[in-house]
């Protein structure tokens, strides 16, 4: 293995701000602990947290890096204690709690996951953070099954690409929302069942003729806001709804007699803060149900767009532009 430097560079902003913070710095290479291991990285994933970390709305959970990026994909450069030796070397990718966007970044081995033949790096990098997000929210929080129906808001998104992704692999129907025409497109294209263009079309009322007024087993929502009383009307009976974020707002008003009525259950999670025994446990489940299906290329993450660390202010810049699926850096 190549000498590892005590120097690396890095994404560290001082302080909140517009993309423009966004610059490379000196940092220190990390050291990995117990149960951890040191990546030399290769990809870091873009993702909606590191836009609000940025902007000092989503400060890291205690005992994170300050440096943003939550997912990354590269080489093993170096084990910590009770990891085991014969991990040096491996290509592998992780969901981490921050630090993806450096040239070095220490994961937990039990969030790791190794990089198949045929899988690139840039591609790697694109999945954790999507992925892990999509099982546990709606295969184990909503519990959903094969021949179920899924309502997904931002359908053209890095969450909403891997939606439609885990959809086709597991016979669920996915319903999905999208801005524009031509996102609505790139949906179907890429296995959405419908896409509703929510600027020239009411989803609730699409949702209710899609499914002959029965309505949809679940609903993924990203808005919050004046979505959620909405999102209800779109539920069958036994519905569950589950919130991951709040891009439309924090408060709504619902009925709660339509709650009662129709037997819902309301429910959300945010994936960062969890410790790392629940991960860990979704990552075990992903590697029995979901990477074999990466493995064979059944499954690919979307990717938008790759750019070097020192233009992560224009990776920043892309996310709030038409994008379809995951901005990521690469390094090195």
């Amino acid at each position: 293995m190549a000498q590892i430097p005590a120097k690396m560079l890095a994404i560290d902003p001082a302080e909140a701000g517009g993309p423009e913070v966004l610059v490379p710095v000196e940092r220190d290479v990390p050291v990995p602990g117990p149960g951890q291991l040191l990546i030399r990285v290769a990809a870091a994933g873009v993702n909606r947290p590191d836009v609000m970390q940025r902007k000092g709305a989503y400060p890291p959970p205690p005992g994170a890096p300050s440096i943003p990026g939550l997912e990354v994909a590269g080489t093993v450069v170096r084990v910590g204690p009770d990891v085991m030796p014969e991990m040096l070397g491996q290509p592998v990718c992780a969901l981490i709690a921050g630090g993806g966007y450096a040239e070095y970044a220490v994961a937990e081995a039990a969030l790791c996951l190794s990089v198949p033949e045929g899988l690139s790096m840039v591609e790697a990098a694109a999945i954790p953070e999507t992925l892990f997000t999509v099982w546990s929210n709606v295969f184990e929080r909503a519990y959903i099954a094969d021949g179920d129906s899924l309502l997904v808001h931002g359908g053209t998104s890095g969450i909403g690409t891997m939606a439609i992704a885990l959809g086709k692999a597991f016979d669920v129907e996915v319903i999905v929302t999208a801005g524009s025409d031509e996102k609505c497109a790139k949906a179907i294209e890429l296995g959405a069942a419908h896409a509703i263009n929510y600027r020239t079309q009411d989803y609730v009322e699409e949702v209710k003729r899609i499914t002959g007024k029965r309505g949809v087993t679940a609903v993924l929502d990203m808005i919050g806001g004046d979505y959620l009383p909405r999102n209800l009307d779109c539920l069958a009976d036994e519905g569950r709804h589950v919130s991951i974020a709040i891009m439309g707002g924090s408060k709504a008003e619902i009925p709660i007699w339509k709650i009662m009525g129709k037997r819902l259950v309301l429910t959300g999670s945010t994936l960062r803060p969890r410790d790392n025994a629940f991960k860990a446990a979704v990552a075990d489940e992903i590697a029995k149900h979901v990477w074999p299906l990466v493995e064979t290329g059944e499954i690919r993450p979307v990717i938008d767009m790759t750019l070097p660390l020192a233009q992560a202010a224009d990776a920043h810049r892309r996310m709030d532009e038409d994008h379809v699926g995951k901005v990521v850096l690469t390094i090195g």
